[in-house]
């Protein structure tokens, strides 16, 4: 393995903030940090890693409430999601306040990312993927090297993401399951923005929304 994962579980959602540190270099990317950003200060404390960007997967509150804050606490970029996700980016402040969280600030990230890019943790690199559905702009990280994907609010263990929100689309999302993630292997762990991880194979055998039974 070329990345060590750390899962801080963020916000009243309890969303998977993913601390991605690269063993060779022991610089981390921080993914979707939503909010509780002292647990996850704390947590890359301990780690002993340096953090040097931050990478949305989605402009939802509970995955990216933090990135402005944290971004200037720790002077790194964000980068990601897709340009399509200024959408629901622009709202943050209006989403903090609908559900109570602490003020959250609208941004432009330092890159938006489009499918087929590269995004880097320290020596490893990590393939973009744009999977709309759950939201326009969504995008997922996977690292070829470690058979391991980032994959927000797409896929779940056993589910799959919401389509009811504003801009989502349920057969968006099934193609982007499918034939963005799928693809890259059975063998592929992902760790989605909420519960537990699992992997692509497993979904394919057991999953009643994408699985291969599936309609």
């Amino acid at each position: 393995m070329t990345l060590k994962v750390i899962v801080v579980p963020v916000t009243p959602f309890e969303q998977n903030c993913s601390i991605l540190i690269c063993q060779k270099t022991n610089k981390a990317a921080i993914v979707d940090p939503g909010g509780d950003l002292p647990k996850i200060l704390k947590a890359l404390e301990e780690s002993g890693a340096q953090a040097e960007k931050i990478l949305l997967t989605h402009g939802h509150l509970d995955h990216c409430g933090g990135a402005v804050t944290l971004a200037k606490q720790l002077g790194v970029d964000i980068i990601g999601p897709h340009e399509d996700e200024t959408f629901w980016i622009d709202q943050l402040p209006l989403q903090s306040q609908r559900f109570g969280f602490g003020a959250a600030e609208a941004f432009t990230p330092k890159q938006w990312l489009v499918d087929g890019d590269f995004v880097t943790v320290g020596a490893t690199q990590m393939l973009v993927r744009h999977c709309p559905g759950h939201t326009p702009g969504h995008v997922i990280f996977y690292s070829l090297d470690d058979k391991l994907a980032v994959v927000g609010d797409v896929l779940f263990a056993g589910s799959i993401g919401r389509t009811d929100f504003p801009r989502g689309n349920h057969a968006d999302l099934i193609s982007s399951i499918r034939e963005k993630l799928f693809p890259h292997g059975d063998e592929v762990t992902f760790i989605p923005g909420h519960g537990p991880n699992s992997t692509f194979g497993q979904e394919r055998l057991t999953n009643p929304y994408v699985g291969d039974s599936a309609n």
